[in-house]
């Protein structure tokens, strides 16, 4: 189990991504173009960063409802 479940509720698309080895623009390009990362949504901050549910990697890999 991730511990960063209880210490953010969020990560940033970098960290994402980094857990995801993809890059960054991958994520975020999927995001405008779908408006989610398979299925896994952000919230949108108002400096315009995405911040996406520390769980975002468990629900990509079908580990949590999403």
């Amino acid at each position: 189990m991730n511990l960063q479940h209880t210490l953010r509720p969020f990560l940033t698309t970098e960290e994402l991504a980094s857990m995801m080895a993809v890059r960054p623009q991958s994520i975020r390009k999927r995001y405008m173009e779908t408006g989610s990362y398979h299925g896994v949504r952000p919230v949108k901050l108002p400096n315009r960063f995405l911040a996406w549910p520390s769980n975002a990697l468990e629900q990509l890999m079908g580990g949590v409802a999403a």
